[in-house]
């Protein structure tokens, strides 16, 4: 009989070594777990008068009371244009940024904009940093302990991992927990003007990389949503799943800050980013809208948000942003367009898009070809439900991988080798109603993370997502189809020639069984 030291003083007999192994294992799991958050310092959004004595809020008060009670609208599609906004947003704020984001990157972009809001706070902006602990590495973890020891930034972390490196331990311990993310994304100056929806932040989000660049939407909003999205970031701060840096993180080296700055020089000067940091400098929507020249479309707005209880698996059924849509949006009557990168409908959700399109609706669904999909796993619980969208008169489109030329058209010397996949999350009822925002049309959204975005009641921006269906979707994406004996097949317009695909478009036989062998487990609610 074997004898095995677990801890000092104890000593445990085993006639198995793997058995002391997984006592072991037992053990030091056990110490996973977390405790409540603690140290928290008490703040809130900046008021609405202190909102309107801001550079920003003079600029916009003059629009905001000729359309009262209507946000200012402004859609990022371009995704340069969208991280510029970003960065002259952080630029112009003076009392308070609230930037909440599931996934920051430690990369060119990352490291731009952590810059920039370290830089704020030195000209005295309040900074409060929300990020989700799943979805930063583990690089970032001295500089952002380096940024939560400034006086004027706080840095928070949702739902923390106690073991730093690596990570997926915590999920051996603590599952249930971990599995539940936040995956709102917003970015608030002086509670005037805010950025939501689909952009994480990171290289591919922001056309700034050669691999794979992602297809997105945010809205640059003013007015009441802003002050709405400001007030929700004071829900998620305050929330029982939002831990102080100083609680999770080691003490950051005291040179942190500065290898901070010579990190963003460093980018600034890389030959590979010269082009694209120098397009920083041309006329942003931001600026524009700082010179009275952004032309906004006004409409009535709601921010949409989960319970951050959600994260806890404590909310109320009626605060999840799915009901909330079900209660704003009502049925549509004539048509709906659904734009989602990761589009698992489920039985449920599988049974109401039929169910619609049997009643005479026009439903017309945008999501990512296998090719295009950076999460073929998410796709495998979209192909199991293909056939029965499509035998209850779904329309489907799947968007093919094109090389990207985002990053050429910006000067980039890297571009062209990489291709862009969907990441969106959109739709449009009745050509009248558009949702913007971070939630996906699958089972995690719904029951799992949280989520947020704005309902928009604009006829001129539902009219954009409507003309992605009828001219951009035949030029960019396969039509899916059903042959006489329900078999799936694809059809891509290459000019004037219609071609056919029988099997999942541009992909081996290694990836189809994949999809095929995921698709049958039982799996789906995990997606």
């Amino acid at each position: 009989m074997r004898q095995y030291t677990i801890f000092p003083g104890a000593v445990v007999s085993y006639k198995r070594p793997i058995l002391a192994l997984i006592l072991l294992s037992a053990t030091m799991l056990a110490g996973c777990a977390i405790p409540p958050p603690a140290n928290r310092t008490q703040s809130a959004a900046v008021t609405p008068k202190q909102a309107r004595a801001t550079h920003l809020g003079r600029v916009v008060a003059p629009e905001l009371e000729k359309h009262p009670g209507l946000t200012g609208i402004d859609p990022l599609v371009d995704p340069l244009d969208a991280f510029a906004a970003r960065m002259d947003l952080a630029r112009s704020a003076q009392r308070s940024l609230d930037v909440q984001y599931y996934i920051w990157r430690d990369d060119l972009t990352g490291t731009l904009l952590l810059e920039e809001l370290r830089e704020a706070a030195d000209r005295g902006v309040r900074v409060r940093l929300l990020l989700d602990d799943n979805g930063i590495p583990s690089d970032l973890d001295d500089t952002l302990a380096a940024l939560g020891a400034h006086p004027n930034i706080e840095v928070r972390l949702f739902n923390p991992f106690k073991i730093r490196r690596p990570k997926f331990i915590g999920f051996l311990a603590d599952f249930s927990r971990l599995n539940r993310r936040m995956h709102n994304k917003s970015f608030t100056a002086d509670a005037v003007a805010t950025i939501v929806g689909g952009r994480n932040i990171g290289d591919e989000y922001f056309g700034a990389t050669d691999g794979m660049v992602f297809a997105d939407l945010d809205v640059l909003a003013v007015g009441p949503a802003a002050t709405d999205a400001a007030s929700d970031f004071d829900r998620y701060w305050a929330s029982a799943s939002s831990y102080p840096v100083g609680q999770i993180l080691a003490t950051a080296p005291r040179d942190q800050l500065e290898a901070l700055d010579r990190k963003a020089l460093a980018v600034q000067s890389d030959p590979a980013a010269t082009a694209y940091t120098a397009a920083l400098r041309e006329t942003t929507d931001v600026r524009r809208l700082l010179q009275g020249a952004l032309k906004l479309e006004w409409a009535r707005t709601r921010l949409v948000s989960d319970d951050p209880a959600k994260a806890l698996n404590s909310a109320s059924p009626d605060t999840l942003v799915t009901r909330q849509l079900q209660e704003i949006l009502g049925v549509p009557t004539r048509e709906l367009d659904l734009v989602s990168p990761y589009f698992v409908p489920a039985e449920a959700g599988t049974h109401y898009f039929t169910e619609l399109a049997g009643r005479g609706v026009a439903v017309r669904v945008l999501t990512n070809s296998l090719e295009a999909t950076d999460i073929a796993l998410v796709h495998s619980g979209y192909a199991r439900r293909r056939v029965e969208l499509l035998s209850g008169g779904v329309e489907l489109f799947e968007l093919a991988r094109f090389p990207d030329t985002s990053a050429r058209h910006h000067g980039a010397d890297n571009a062209g080798s990489g291709g862009s996949s969907l990441h969106a999350k959109t739709f449009a009822v009745d050509a009248e109603r558009v949702f913007v925002g971070s939630l996906n049309f699958d089972p995690r959204s719904a029951n799992l993370n949280t989520e947020m975005g704005l309902l928009i009641e604009s006829p001129g921006l539902a009219s954009r997502i409507e003309a992605v269906f009828h001219s951009l979707a035949p030029q960019l994406a396969y039509r899916v189809n059903l042959d006489q004996d329900g078999n799936v097949y694809w059809i891509r317009r290459n000019g004037d020639v219609l071609v056919r695909y029988d099997r999942e478009p541009n992909s081996t036989w290694a990836a189809r069984l994949g999809i095929w062998f995921f698709s049958i487990l039982p799996i789906e609610w995990l997606l």
